[in-house]
Order: structure tokens, then sequence, then C-alpha cells
């Protein structure tokens, strides 16, 4: 029960740090110092997209599953609505590179509007 309960928990760490990644820059908006947490998790999660990686926490959730007497992602609340989001179905080499793309673009877009916004409030 505790390995299910945490592969279960570090699913949604999981999550929580694909949307940090992914929208982490508007944080920046609240928190002066949020960059500097954001910009580094934005980049290992570019670099796994773009290399083809296994990220380390799914490796974790599968030693914990496999802890907890189980041999994959099937049974859970959390996973059967959550592993479709994290791990959708096709996954492919060319589907991580546009992934990766997109949090770039979406960081940047936010990342500029933030620079434009202190820059017209500095005037």
């Amino acid at each position: 029960m505790f390995y299910r309960l945490a592969a279960d928990l570090v699913l949604l760490l999981h999550l929580a740090f694909i949307l940090f990644s992914v929208l982490g820059a508007a944080m920046a908006v609240w928190w002066r110092w949020a960059p500097l947490v954001h910009v580094p998790a934005a980049a290992w999660a570019i670099f796994i997209e773009l290399t083809g990686r296994s990220c380390p926490l799914t490796q974790l959730e599968n030693v914990l599953l496999v802890m907890a007497g189980q041999s994959g992602y099937t049974g859970s609340f959390l996973e059967h609505y959550l592993l479709q989001i994290i791990y959708p179905a096709g996954l492919t080499r060319e589907i991580q590179i546009v992934l990766a793309g997109m949090v770039i673009a979406i960081n940047t877009a936010i990342y500029g509007w933030l620079l434009v916004r202190k820059h017209i409030l500095l005037k």
C-alpha cells in the first residue's frame, strides 16, 4: 500500500512539474525570484523532450509500482485521469520535439510580455 501511494504521489509531482515547466513563467508576475527556479526546470523539460530521454520521475514511478507488486500503469484513480495527459497514446519523437517547442514558445512569450510590461512601467 505504501509503495502504491508513493507512486501516485510521484505521478502528481510529475504532472505539477510538467505544468510548472510549461506555465511557470507566469509566476514571475507575482514573484521576482520565480525565474530562478522556473528557467532551470523548463530547460530540463526541454532537454528531456529534445533528447528523447526518460525523466527520472518516470523511472521512479515505475520502480514504485513494481515494488507495489504491479507491472504497469493500471488501476488507480490518479493513473486513469493523469497518465493520458503525461504519457499520451502515440507519443512519437516528432511529437516530443513539438512539445519542447511549445514549452519554449509559451515561456518566451510570457517572459517577453513581462519584459515589455516592465519596460513600459519604467517609462
